[in-house]
This record gives structure tokens, sequence and C-alpha cells, in this order.
């Protein structure tokens, strides 16, 4: 138990991380393009040769899963991920990176709504409550209260608030498409899908320009490993012993850990308030899960 809630949390502490990372990169002249570009090039290249070594260590007999899902789906549902970074990191470029994980965290709301349009699912009491308060924190943990606050730019919002979206869409096709592959496979395809679509849309230029015997390479390689590595193999391993529900209670640590790198990495001012707000937003995510929580309790008390 408590293994696989250190697991998730490093998980989730990892892609806390990500937007310092991309700061600290694009003040050293690197650009949208290469810091995408790399992260998914690196993560494709290091999840496929670990599940290539996975594999040969397996013993041959070991039966294979039936695959249902199309390893072209997978690649497809990937390139959420990919829209994901170019948009959450084009957000970073225009606005603080403490107020951009906020912004990415409103991706709970947005899956409570896509879940109503698409499967008519409508949410419950908590779940509405949760929204409300997500919204009060966010305005709360933006700084809009304090009486000089920073003025965001629209278009930093604009991004911010597209990644929330595909990263709710992204969660809801990783949920329900590919489950029978290993989770080293199903993470691979997935960003290698991704890796396509940074590259069609932005040319990787970095492969011929010489921005790799720079800096980039380093950058490249942290983004990879804390952004695509990590959190797939931590969550693989730690969610089947903890459960969805603790897990997805734990996956909010993302939030403070974002905010509290982005106050003494990049000395952004973050407030009294706007912890209050990031407090307010925290509990809105646990919220929802509380009572999930208590039946998954309930029923481990009355098991044999």
């Amino acid at each position: 138990m408590l293994r696989g809630i250190l697991l998730v949390l490093l998980g989730a502490c990892s892609f806390g991380i990500l937007s310092t990372f991309v700061k600290l990169a694009y003040a050293e002249g690197y650009t949208l393009g290469d810091v995408t570009g790399t992260q998914a090039l690196f993560g494709a290249v290091l999840l496929w040769t670990i599940y290539a070594i996975q594999q040969k260590a397996q013993p041959k007999d070991k039966p294979k899963p039936v695959i249902v899902t199309h390893w072209f789906k997978l690649m497809l549902a990937g390139t959420f991920t990919g829209l994901v970074s170019l948009t959450y990191y084009q957000c970073v470029k225009y606005i603080p990176a403490s107020v951009a994980i906020i912004l990415l965290m409103q991706f709970v709301w947005i899956s409570v709504l896509l879940e109503l349009v698409i499967y008519k699912k409508k949410p419950n009491t908590l779940q509405v409550m949760a929204i409300f308060l997500i919204l009060a924190g966010t305005v709360a943990a933006s700084g809009y209260f304090e009486t000089s606050h920073v003025k965001l730019n629209p278009v930093g919002i604009g991004f911010g608030m597209l990644a929330a979206f595909f990263y709710a869409i992204f969660l809801m096709l990783n949920g329900k498409l590919g489950n029978e592959y290993p989770p080293l496979k199903k993470s691979a395809l997935m960003i290698t899908g991704a890796c396509i679509l940074i590259f069609c849309v932005l040319p990787p230029h970095f492969l011929t320009n010489g921005a790799l015997g720079g800096s980039l390479l380093k950058w490249g390689l942290i983004l990879a490993v804390f952004g695509t590595v990590i959190p797939p193999l931590c969550f693989a391993s730690g969610i089947p012993k903890i459960g969805l529900t603790l897990s997805s209670i734990l996956s909010s640590a993302e939030l403070p850990v974002a905010v509290s790198m982005s106050a003494l990495v990049l000395h952004e001012n973050v407030s009294l308030l706007r912890w209050l707000g990031v407090a307010v937003i925290l509990g809105s995510m646990i919220l929802p899960n509380l009572e999930n929580l208590k039946k998954a309790d309930k029923f481990k008390i009355k098991s044999p």
C-alpha cells in the first residue's frame, strides 16, 4: 500500500516540475518546437527501449494478452498528448508557470462536462460543488483579488484552457482504449503518436541546426524522463496497488509542486491568497472522490 502511494505521488510530482523546466529552456532561447519535439522524441525512444528490455527479460512462455484495440487508435489518441504539450508549453510562454498549471487543472470540470455531453452522464452533487470550488479557487490562485494583481495575457489564458480541454479528452480516451496492452507498450504507442503530430505542426529543425549540441539535449532529456517516462511507469505500478480513487486524489499533488517550483526556482510571486486558492482547488479535486473512497474502505473492512 505504502509503495503504491509513493509511486503515484512520484508520478504526480514529476508532472508538476515540467513547466519550470520549460521556462528555463525558453530563457536560454529555445523555441516551442525545440521543447515539445525533444520531449516527445526522447520520450518515445526511452519508452520503446525500456519496453524492449522488459520483453527480453520476460519468460518466453508467458501468455500474451488478447489485443482488441488497434495500435493505430492508440497512436491517434496519443496525438492529444501532443496537443496538450503544444498548448500548455505555449501557455507557459505568455503567463507565469504558477498560473499556467492552475489553468491546466480546469480539466477536472471540463471532464465532467464532456461526460455530460458525450455520454449523457449527469454530475452528482459533490461534482457540481467541486466545479464551483475549482472556479472560485482559480480566480483566487491567479492573483485576481490582489490590489496589484498581474495582468494575464489573454492569449496565454486561451492556450491554457485549450491545454485543459485536450488533457480532458486524452484522459477520457486513455481510460477507454488499449487497456489490454502492457502499460509500457501503450504509453510508447501514445507518445509516438504525439511525436508525429508535433513534428507535423512544428518540423524538428533541432535535428539539423545544431541545437542538440547545446543545452537543448539536457532539457529534452529532463522533460522526457519527468514527463513521459517516470509518470507512466509509476502510475502503471502504483495505481493497481491503491485503486483509482486514491490515485486521483494523490495525483492532485501536481498542482502544489508546480506552484512551489515556480516560486522557488523561477522566483514568481505567490502570495498567501494565491496559496489559499491552490488549497481550494486541491480540496475541490478531492471532494468528488470522498464518497468512492469511503465505499472502498467499507468494502475492505467487510471483506474476509
